[in-house]
C-alpha cells in the first residue's frame, strides 16, 4: 500500500466501521428494547429494517451524485444526517413516554446517511489508488473494517447498554463525527479530469453496461443481498435465543455474538490481500465460501445444541468472509471509473436489502420452527451457490 496513501485509506475504512457500528450496535439491545417499550419481536426487528429499507431506496441516487458532483461532496453531509437521526433515537428514548415512532424517525435519517456513506466508499477506494493490486488489497481492508464492525458492535452495544438501554443510540454521532472529522482532514481526492456527463447520456451508459455485463452483475447483486440476509437473520436470531433460552445477556452476549463475526472479519482481510488482480480467482473464492456458509447452515439444521451452533456460526463467518471481498473487486474493477459510483452503489443497496430482510423474516421462521429456519436458508445458500458458478464468467466482465 502506498506509504502517503495510509492515512487516505484508514479514513475511508473509518465510515464502514461506523455505519456498521449504528446498525450492528443494536443487534444484542433489540430484546431489551423489546421489553423496555412492551412492543413484539416482528415490530423491534422494525428498527434495523427502516434504516436498511431507505437506504435500500436512496443508494442509488447517492451513488449517481457521487460521479457527478464527487465522493466527498456526498459524503461529508451524509455522515452529518446519520449523526443527528441517532441524536433523534436518543433523545426520544431518554425524554419521549411513547418512544417507538421517534426512534424509527431518528433511524430512518440514519438510513438517509448511511446510503449517502457507505456505498460511496467503494468506487472512492477505486478513484484513491490506481493500480488495481491495490484497489483490491484496498477493498480487503474495507471490508475488514466493515466486518470488524460487526465484530465490535455486538460487544459495544451490549456494554454501553449496561449504562442503559438506549446508550448505543447517543454513541453513533460521536463516531459520525470522528469519521467527519477525518475525512475533512486526511482524504484527498484526485481531480476530476473530464466534466460529468448529461444525466440522458448517463442513463444510456448504465443501460449498456447492464446490457452488456448484466449478467454477472445481476448475479452478484443477489449473492451479496443473501449473503447479508443471512449474517443479520442469524445475528437477530441468536441474539433473541442466548436470552430467552440460555439466559444469557449483557456483555458476555455480545462477546458470544462476536464470534463468528470475527472469523469473518479474519477471512475477510486474508481474501482482500490474497485475491490480487484475479478475476478467475474472485469467482472461485466466491464458490468456495458460499460452499461453506451452506454446508455450515445445513448443519444447524438438526440441532439446536449451542456449541453446534456457534461452531457452525464460526464456519459461516469465515464463508461470507470469504466471498464478500471477492464480490467486492469484481464489481469495483470490472467496472469504468465514470459508472463506478452508480454500479457499487446498487450492489450495495442490494446488500442493504439482505440487511432488512433478514431479521423480520428470520422472527417469523423461528415462531414455526428450527428445522424450517435453517433448512430454508440452506436451500436459499444453495441458491446462491449455484448463481456465483453458473452466471459469474469472469472473462465476460474484463
Amino acid at each position: 500500500m502506498e506509504e502517503k496513501k495510509t492515512w487516505d485509506l484508514i479514513s475511508i475504512a473509518s465510515i464502514p466501521l461506523v455505519m456498521t457500528l449504528g446498525n450492528s450496535m443494536l443487534i444484542p439491545v433489540l430484546p431489551a428494547i423489546e421489553k423496555e417499550l412492551n412492543i413484539s419481536s416482528l415490530q423491534v426487528s422494525m428498527i434495523i429494517t427502516v434504516y436498511s429499507v431507505v437506504a435500500i431506496i436512496l443508494i442509488p441516487i447517492a451513488g449517481y451524485l457521487s460521479d457527478r458532483f464527487g465522493r466527498k461532496a456526498i459524503i461529508l453531509p451524509s455522515l452529518i444526517i446519520a449523526g443527528i437521526g441517532g441524536l433523534i433515537a436518543g433523545f426520544a428514548s431518554w425524554q419521549a413516554e411513547s418512544p417507538y415512532f421517534l426512534i424509527i424517525v431518528g433511524r430512518f435519517l440514519q438510513g438517509v446517511g448511511a446510503a449517502g456513506a457507505f456505498p460511496i466508499v467503494l468506487p472512492l477506494v477505486g478513484d484513491v489508488f490506481q493500480n488495481e493490486s491495490e484497489v483490491s488489497k484496498g477493498l480487503g481492508v474495507v471490508e475488514t473494517s466493515n466486518t470488524f464492525g460487526k465484530v465490535l458492535s455486538p460487544i459495544l452495544g451490549a456494554a454501553l447498554a449496561t449504562i442503559i438501554w438506549y446508550m448505543p443510540f447517543f454513541a453513533f454521532p460521536v463516531f459520525c463525527l470522528i469519521s467527519l472529522i477525518m475525512m475533512i482532514f486526511l482524504v484527498k481526492t484526485p481531480k476530476a479530469k473530464k466534466k460529468p456527463v448529461a444525466f440522458k447520456e448517463f442513463l444510456h451508459s448504465i443501460k449498456k453496461i447492464f446490457k452488456n455485463e448484466g449478467r454477472w452483475l445481476y448475479a452478484i447483486f443477489i449473492i451479496g443481498c443473501i449473503c447479508m440476509f443471512v449474517i443479520f437473520g442469524v445475528l437477530f436470531y441468536l441474539s433473541t435465543m442466548l436470552e430467552d433460552e440460555h439466559g444469557i445477556d449483557g456483555i458476555k452476549k455480545g462477546i458470544i455474538l462476536a464470534i463468528p463475526l470475527a472469523a469473518l472479519c479474519l477471512s475477510s482481510y486474508i481474501t482482500g490481500k490474497g485475491i490480487g488482480e484475479e478475476k478467475t480467482k474472485m469467482k472461485w473464492m466466491t464458490v468456495f465460501g458460499l460452499s461453506l456458509l451452506t454446508i455450515s447452515v445445513f448443519s444447524i439444521s438438526f440441532s439446536k445444541d449451542i456449541y453446534i451452533l456457534l461452531t457452525a456460526l464460526f464456519a459461516s463467518g469465515i464463508g461470507i468472509g470469504i466471498a464478500l471481498p471477492s464480490l467486492d473487486a469484481l464489481v469495483t474493477e470490472g467496472i469504468k471509473k465514470a459508472q463506478r459510483g452508480t454500479i457499487t452503489s446498487i450492489y450495495s443497496s442490494m446488500r442493504f436489502l439482505g440487511v432488512a430482510l433478514g431479521p423480520p423474516v428470520f422472527a417469523l421462521l423461528m415462531k414455526a420452527s428450527h428445522a424450517l429456519l435453517f433448512i430454508s436458508n440452506t436451500i436459499v445458500c444453495l441458491i446462491a451457490v449455484m448463481i456465483a458458478l453458473f452466471a459469474i464468467k469472469p472473462q465476460e466482465g474484463e
